[in-house]
């Protein structure tokens, strides 16, 4: 199939979608690159179609061979309104993410992670490449943290997201007593945490919630959680990404798993 005009309706929502970081009106959302595409053909989220130029279907025929999708051609000009970076290499790709449960991410008695407003997309994509690495159940983005269709984070996360499962745009406010009902202990990675981060019992049932770099994690969690703090030297705190992968290899380290 061919799509020739860059004012194509369905072009013209995907890009909307891509400049602004967020799903298509039906929930799908756009990847871009090789890379990408071909880590969501290994994980859990279902490719819908594909879009390549006319030199990108010559170059990644391998590729678009191992996937049972649609395949629609666009001419350099439209491809390049498209998308949303220099580098796609005439490669996107729209998918659906697997649908996650509040059990999913809460009930295995592994780790979960909590993203409290984490805007910024190289960070959130830190923390999911770390949740993956070292064994974390599932991911729960709280209102205000970056959307999981921006294309930043997508990248960030070079695949891990496709394969952990996530909720996104939870409120913290039933939080608690999703946690009680899995019978998981929150801590907040706090940077005047009264214990350090080797302290804590990360072997049991937990969950570590992380905050933006600009106000930290939200009084209402920092009220229901022991407060952790990762010690340091000359600086007085670390970045959401680097302080959240710290702890989540003490969790894996306790755990026996590295």
């Amino acid at each position: 199939m061919q799509l020739t005009s860059a004012k194509n309706p369905h072009l013209q929502a995907i890009r909307r979608a891509i400049a602004g970081g967020r799903a298509t009106g039906d929930g799908q959302i756009a990847i871009e690159g090789p890379h990408l595409v071909r880590e969501a053909a290994r994980g859990a989220w279902r490719i819908e179609q594909m879009f390549v130029t006319a030199k990108g279907r010559e170059r990644h025929s391998e590729l678009l061979s191992q996937i049972d999708a649609e395949t629609i051609e666009v001419p350099s000009r439209a491809f390049g309104a498209l998308a949303g970076t220099e580098n796609s290499q005439e490669i996107i790709a729209l998918v659906t993410p697997r649908a996650s449960t509040w059990a999913d991410c809460l009930d295995d008695p592994g780790i979960s992670v909590i993203l409290d407003g984490v805007q910024d997309p190289g960070n959130a994509g830190t923390i999911v490449r770390s949740a993956e690495a070292f064994g974390a159940t599932g991911l729960i983005f709280l209102e205000g943290s970056v959307h999981v269709a921006n294309g930043k984070f997508l990248r960030a996360t070079a695949g891990s997201i496709f394969r952990t499962p996530f909720l996104e745009n939870q409120s913290a406010s039933g939080l608690a007593a999703r946690l009680r009902t899995a019978g998981k202990k929150l801590y907040a990675l706090v940077a005047q945490g009264k214990a350090s981060i080797s302290e804590a019992d990360l072997r049991q049932p937990c969950a570590i919630v992380v905050g933006s770099e600009a106000h930290g994690v939200s009084p209402e969690l920092r009220s229901l959680a022991g407060a952790l703090r990762i010690p340091t030297e000359q600086v007085e705190s670390l970045n959401a990404g680097v302080a959240c992968s710290i702890a989540l290899y003490e969790a894996a380290r306790q755990r026996g798993r590295v």
